[in-house]
């Protein structure tokens, strides 16, 4: 099959690549675009490594086509800091030691960034229910909880009056999720 031209605009930078149909959104960030902090996790869906935010949605990358992202804004954690200044969320995790080995930690914290946008932020089991689409093998999720709960006053400030903002685009929220535990 001969690729495809697709334009995506990734942490505000227009690219343009030439890829498959069946490229995903991860895929063309990490082998097309040379952004590796997204990170593949089970490749199905389920673990929330992968989360970027596409529109404003937190979305599993995984499972996106690129070309479905075509005419959006990608959001990965690399653009997430303003040069060297880091973003709250990503302030409250080092703040908070809300990682262990960090392989989870860039989807962690572009969720954790969808749930305070989304207005899930206000009580420890709105956080842990709408960010139980992402797993830790190492079980920082009390960390992470308070993470959020560090940055989302300051991220307040920062964003416009609040909106309805759709959550995340896989599953709904798995009640057995060890997050639930947390």
């Amino acid at each position: 099959m001969a690729p495809v031209t697709a334009r995506l605009t990734i942490n505000g930078k227009p690219q343009t690549l030439q890829i498959d149909v069946r490229t995903t959104v991860l895929d063309a960030l990490r082998e097309h675009v040379g952004l590796t902090g997204t990170k593949k996790g089970c490749d199905h869906g389920q673990c929330g490594a992968c989360t970027v935010m596409i529109g404003g949605r937190r979305v599993v990358s995984c499972l996106t086509l690129a070309l479905s992202a075509q005419g959006q804004e990608i959001l990965t954690i690399e653009g997430l800091s303003h040069g060297d200044q880091l973003h709250p969320m990503q302030q409250a995790f080092i703040d908070h030691d809300a990682f262990q080995c960090g392989y989870c930690t860039p989807g962690q914290i572009i969720s954790a960034v969808g749930c305070v946008q989304e207005g899930h932020a206000g009580t420890d089991e709105d956080i842990r229910e709408y960010m139980s689409g992402n797993l830790c093998r190492c079980a920082a999720y009390p960390n992470i909880v308070a993470a959020i709960k560090q940055a989302a006053p300051e991220m307040a400030q920062d964003m416009p009056a609040k909106q309805d903002l759709p959550a995340r685009q896989d599953s709904p929220a798995r009640q057995d999720s060890p997050a639930q535990k947390g």
